[in-house]
């Protein structure tokens, strides 16, 4: 608790004379509670400060707070706003959720060509979340030719990449099914795409 309590004695005034970084952890601190009450319209003060300084790790906590209506009404139009805004600076996180936005229609019209678009940007950069979700529009060849090589590819990087233990198992279920309706040599080839990838 000491610690918490020192770092809100360092972050606040950097906070007050506009450190974009301190903002963004005192925005942390009050969502969580953390050496300071939990506050939600707190936190917001403090992300939206940084947010609109342009730290794209706070825009995309906005993003997060307007799709899930946390400590503001749910929004889908500010989730897409403030997550468009990170991902233009090219936050993973970001990205991936944009893909997820347009995939499923969520504040905009279905799109499969621009969840496409923010998923491989996502994926690029080693977002296993995006990676799995690839995985899942070439194997139904959703705005894309159906591609299993490719779809096991995604899906082999998710599993082995991700820190969340569901995308993990969920990725891995997903590549073995998938194996099931290739060849051998279709397998192979997925796997070396896998061994030789690199984020970008």
């Amino acid at each position: 608790m000491r610690n918490l309590a020192r770092s809100i004695a360092l972050f606040r005034p950097l906070a007050d004379q506009g450190d974009a970084w301190a903002q963004s952890m005192l925005g942390l601190m009050y969502a969580n509670g953390e050496g300071v009450p939990q506050d939600d319209v707190q936190a917001l003060k403090w992300y939206r400060l940084a947010a609109d300084q342009g730290d794209a790790w706070a825009q995309s906590i906005l993003g997060i707070m307007y799709a899930n209506g946390e400590g503001v009404p749910q929004d889908d139009v500010q989730a897409l706003k403030w997550y468009r805004l990170a991902a233009d600076q090219g936050d993973a996180w970001a990205q991936s959720m944009l893909g997820f936005m347009y995939a499923n229609g969520e504040g905009v019209p279905q799109d499969d060509v621009q969840a496409l678009k923010w998923y491989r940007l996502a994926a690029d950069q080693g977002d296993a979340g995006a990676q799995f979700n690839l995985g899942i529009m070439y194997a139904n060849g959703e705005g894309v030719p159906k591609d299993y090589v490719l779809a096991y590819m995604w899906r082999n990087l998710a599993a082995a990449g991700a820190s969340e233990a569901d995308i993990r198992e969920k990725a891995a279920k997903a590549r073995e099914a998938l194996a099931g309706m290739m060849t051998p040599a279709q397998v192979a080839e997925a796997q070396r795409m896998s061994r030789e990838w690199r984020p970008k």
